[in-house]
Order: structure tokens, then sequence, then C-alpha cells
């Protein structure tokens, strides 16, 4: 059965599970885990991609992130990519490090946010890779120990997660604390795993109850909510999905972009294809890359390529040209 496409947008939040082939290690000492977070924190930082929680375990990896600009398959993919070949040199190895394409959940951000980030720092002590809560607080290879305040990372958004548990820093952290202590004694918490109706209601005791109270929910493995917040993400996909078919029916590519870039602008095609950093070719540049990228479905790769500058350069220009099209009322197609 062919697996589905992935579901993302700016803001989504994504709980994502990658792990070794036939579950072997993917992290055998500190050089693996430092390479490993230095590019993912690169990553994140580049793109301006919020990290909520993260673990690292011997054979896998969680993160929780909120979608910035750029999709979070082109952050994983960087990440992924560069690590795996890198670390086949360091241990004199070949072939695949990750068992298939990493897992990415879409979750409800109500009420599955700080019940994921409970879940996803408590997982180096279930594995037992840390005796208790005490050397949690000072684990270095998991977000905890950040929002403790015991090491700091400059890409983990901890401001965010401690904000919704108080108003100053001590008082939150302890309260933090206490929310992710109550989650020892609550065992694994499969539904958070995945997604999927089975466990988004959490098991099938609870969907045969509310069947049997005439609720039917819609569910889908790649969505972690209920059943009105999977329908209205599957809305929106499909929605985006159709303008994209719309567009290129009506001749919309590249080329086409650029034109009416120029005309809004006032500009020729070629002076929006031009280098420099005149702030009008600027402002054309960064239309061009968020309209491609958000209603065609260019890939930032291929704009990279088209304008001769680095893929993080147009994920800031695709946000850029969000911007300016909410500012100034812009359309892709003319009116």
């Amino acid at each position: 059965m062919p697996r589905k496409s992935r579901i993302d947008a700016p803001g989504a939040l994504h709980h994502i599970i990658a792990r070794g082939i036939e579950r072997r290690a993917i992290f055998r000492d500190e050089g693996d885990r430092a390479d490993f977070l230095e590019r993912l924190g690169d990553n994140l930082e580049e793109t301006r991609t919020s990290c909520f929680a993260w673990a690292l375990l011997p054979n896998h990896f969680h993160l929780l992130l909120r979608t910035g600009a750029t999709p979070i398959s082109i952050i994983m993919r960087r990440v992924l990519t560069g690590y795996a070949v890198v670390y086949n040199q360091r241990h004199g190895r070949q072939g695949h490090l990750f068992q298939n394409r990493f897992k990415s959940v879409l979750c409800q951000e109500e009420p599955y946010l700080l019940e994921l980030v409970r879940y996803i720092h408590l997982n180096p002590l279930r594995a037992g890779i840390v005796e208790d809560l005490r050397s949690l607080d000072r684990y270095r290879y998991c977000g905890h120990s950040r929002l403790m305040g015991k090491l700091e990372t400059s890409w983990q958004d901890t401001s965010h997660i401690l904000g919704l548990f108080g108003e100053t820093i001590s008082g939150a952290r302890r309260r933090y604390k206490q929310f992710v202590s109550e989650g020892i004694s609550q065992g694994q918490h499969s539904e958070l795993m995945g997604g999927g109706l089975i466990r988004s209601v959490g098991g099938w005791a609870e969907v045969k109850a509310l069947r049997n109270k005439g609720v039917y929910q819609k569910g889908d493995e790649r969505i972690l909510g209920d059943g009105e917040f999977v329908e209205s993400v599957l809305a929106q996909a499909d929605e985006n999905l159709e303008r994209k078919f719309h567009l290129k029916a009506q001749g919309f590519d590249f080329e086409r972009v650029v034109d009416r870039v120029a005309e809004l602008l006032n500009l020729k095609p070629r002076e929006v294809l031009a280098s420099g950093k005149y702030k009008k070719v600027i402002a054309a540049r960064s239309l061009v890359c968020f309209w491609t990228v958000r209603e065609l479905g260019m890939s930032q790769t291929q704009l990279a390529v088209r304008f001769g500058i680095s893929q993080p350069a147009v994920s800031l220009a695709v946000s850029r040209g969000e911007q300016l099209a909410k500012d100034y009322g812009f359309s892709i197609i003319s009116e």
C-alpha cells in the first residue's frame, strides 16, 4: 500500500521520531550526539523553526517542532542526510543508518502540547539512561535539563513552555517539574507515539464508548487530534492541493510568477531575477520565493539553484514574501 504524503503547514506542531535501521544504535558516543545536535540546531535557527522538546536515545530520537517558513521534511532531510554521512565515516560503516523515513505526526496543540513535552522528556528515564528525575534535570541529551535551567541551548524554545506554567521563571520551573514528576507513574502513553483515531481518543475502549453514544470521529495516522481537528487539517490539505492544481492548469510556473511579480512592482522580469541588494529587487525575489514554494509547491532547493543563493536564504525570502503579500494585499492571480 503506498504511503501517504506528509501534511505540513506554517505553525503546525509535529512530533517527530526517527529510529535506527533494525533498531540499531544511531548514537554511539558523545561525538555522534554533539554532531547531531549541532546540525539540528543550525537548521532550526536558520529556518526559524521552534523546538519545544527533544530527547536522544541510543537507537532513536524524539523532537517536538513547530513549522516555520521551511517544511519539516526539508529540515529533517538536511539534518539526517548530513548526519548519516558523517556517522558512517566516523564508524567505518556503509548503507542506510535510519529505518525508512522519519515519522512525523501533526498534533493538535490543545490538549497535546504539554503532554508531548512531558512524554518526550521522560524517555531517558523510562529507558533507564538516567536513574531518577534529579538525574534527568541535568541530563545533557534531553530538553528537560534546559527547561530546568541546568543547561542552555539557543535553539530550544523554553520560554514558551515555561510561560504555560507561570509568570515567574522559578514558579514555572517548579510547576513544570511537578507536572513531569506526575507523569512518571502514568506509563508509556502509547497514544502519544503516533496519530490515528484509536490513539487520538485513547484506545479501542474509548472509540467504542463514543460510538455507543452515536459519536463518530474521523481519524488519520498522520494526525494526533480529535475528529474535528483531523477533518479541518485534511480539508485544508485538500484545499491547498486543489489550489496548486488550479494554478498549474492556468499555466502558472516559475516564469509566470516572475512576470506577475514584475507587474506588481513595476519591474522588468530580468530585474526580478537580477542579483543585488536593491530593496525593490529583494522584495520581488521574496514574493517569487513565497508564491512558488507555497502556491506551486516548488522545492526551496530548486529555487536556491535558480537564484544562486543558499537554501536557508530561500527560507528567509519565503518569510519576507509572505509578510509582503499580507502587508500590501498582493495576490498571485490578477484581480
